[in-house]
């Protein structure tokens, strides 16, 4: 059994507070003791993050750069293990988990360059003996607490901006998957980082939140998850006017046009909804089909899927991992038991793995496709987070605009045709941030990540990430 450790000020402490197991959620198996961090702990993490930013705002853009571009490195160097970890601790397949890594590491190189991007301007002033400067200053010292879906990029794509800006930073990642958080933190110190810049708290979610929220050296909170536990921060951030970047949930339309190339879209179908066995804020959830086509959709996704081979994550030829808990797998069961019994049909269900002499077995559902959604139905309205495909289906493009943006949520969609017109128009027109036009997987480090409505608040990658990481000064300067 291990026992890890937070790390708080260059140094690896137990919990005050205890200590909690984490789950192979694919075995059951327990992985590790991780500690419980008091109250009193957070706030002396804190104490020490803000005396830290004393001298780490004031390093030059080039050493911030070269400690995230050492940590980069180190990342690259142990991605096996790394995503190894990822896959004990999530359930992911272990190409997906060596991926997640990749992706992470891509926040880190971008932002190891960004660092010496942040500029200033002068202003030319309406007085001939004044001039305007304007200043890009760290906001000081951030907190960014991270879900279990994406334990290592959430981490690294919060905490790379931050530290580019000049700003230090505590985090807190879920309990279901904090190995990978500690992890990171090994790289960290053998990257060298300054004592108290990097620090990790792991625990009772409220209790830290709570020490967050309360603490007026906490300048910022950076948060990913759901968007019930996103509007509680974004009240309580309201008492010490904090900073606050919010990416929460999202359920993201799928709109194929009988125009599309259907092989493309069964591709990024597949690739949007079945990564992470759907366990994405980004994931489709709605699968908006025009009546021309569905029918030659529904059956391509069936030839797919009975190739797809669900199990342990660490199986070579495993392509679906388990759900993180049973809390999740009942969500799902819940969301597909509902559709059926208000008259949706049943197009194909996999098979659930058989369990094995050890037990093994988890959290697993198995990718099933649904047909004749309507908006009475949970799975129409809510984020379903798991491998399920539910099917409208659609005639004319203003129709299909009007159900697609009938939602509270607004982070990601996606569109599949062959009509440039067409293609523009419905981009434009979609209340998303985030568009995956002929494209199921739009992720990537240099654009920005986020969404309108009820999906959150800021961005997160390019030059748009490092932003919400910056205070802006004007100088008026008589002469």
């Amino acid at each position: 059994m291990k026992h890890l450790k937070n790390y708080i000020n260059g140094n690896w402490t137990e919990g005050d507070a205890g200590s909690f197991s984490v789950n192979n959620p694919a075995t059951g198996e327990v992985l590790a003791m991780v500690p419980k961090a008091s109250p009193e702990q957070v706030r002396g993490a804190v104490d020490d993050a803000e005396t830290a930013f004393r001298f780490w705002s004031k390093e030059t853009a080039e050493t911030r750069s070269n400690h995230l571009r050492r940590l980069y490195d180190l990342i690259l160097e142990n991605v096996e293990e790394l995503g190894r970890t990822i896959t004990l601790e999530q359930g992911k397949p272990l190409k997906e988990g060596i991926g997640e890594v990749r992706y992470g590491a891509s926040f880190v190189q971008w932002y190891s360059e960004e660092a010496k991007r942040v500029t200033g301007e002068m202003i030319p002033a309406s007085h001939k003996n004044k001039r305007i400067m304007v200043l890009k200053q760290p906001v000081g010292v951030v907190a960014a607490i991270t879900p279990w879906n994406f334990p290592f990029a959430m981490i690294t794509r919060k905490i790379a901006p931050a530290l580019a800006a000049g700003c230090t930073v505590i985090i807190k990642p879920a309990s279901q998957t904090p190995i990978s958080a500690i992890k990171i933190m090994e790289l960290v110190e053998k990257a060298g980082f300054p004592k108290g810049v990097v620090n990790l708290v792991t625990g009772d979610a409220a209790s830290i939140g709570n020490v967050f929220l309360d603490h007026k050296k906490i300048k910022k909170i950076t948060f990913t998850g759901s968007t019930e536990v996103g509007k509680e921060l974004y009240r309580g951030a309201a008492d010490t006017v904090k900073r606050i970047s919010l990416e929460l949930g999202g359920h993201a339309p799928f709109i194929l046009f009988d125009d599309g190339k259907l092989f493309d879209s069964i591709q990024g179908a597949l690739a949007s909804k079945f990564r992470n066995c759907g366990q994405a804020c980004i994931s489709s959830n709605r699968f908006y089909v025009q009546q021309g086509i569905q029918a030659e959709f529904i059956e391509g996704l069936k030839i797919q899927l009975k190739s797809f081979r669900q199990g342990n994550g660490l199986t070579s030829d495993t392509d679906l991992g388990p759900l993180i808990d049973q809390r999740a797998y009942e969500k799902v069961s819940d969301h597909v038991t509902d559709a059926l019994s208000k008259g949706a049909a049943l197009e194909y269900r996999g098979d659930i793995p058989a369990k094995k002499p050890n037990g093994e077995g988890g959290y697993f559902y198995p990718p099933t496709i649904l047909s004749g959604i309507g908006p009475d139905m949970k799975i129409y309205r809510e984020e379903t987070f798991g491998p399920v495909i539910p099917i409208i289906p659609f005639r004319e493009e203003e129709e299909l605009l009007t159900m697609a943006n009938d939602s509270d949520y607004g982070l990601a969609a996606y569109v599949y045709t062959q009509d440039l017109s067409r293609a523009l128009r419905v981009s434009e027109a979609l209340e998303y941030g985030i568009i995956g036009l002929n494209d199921g997987a739009p992720s990537t480090a240099q654009a920005p990540f986020g969404g309108f409505k009820e999906s959150g608040i800021d961005r997160e990658g390019g030059h748009y990430g490092i932003e919400p990481f910056l205070e802006t000064k004007y100088i008026s300067i008589g002469l």
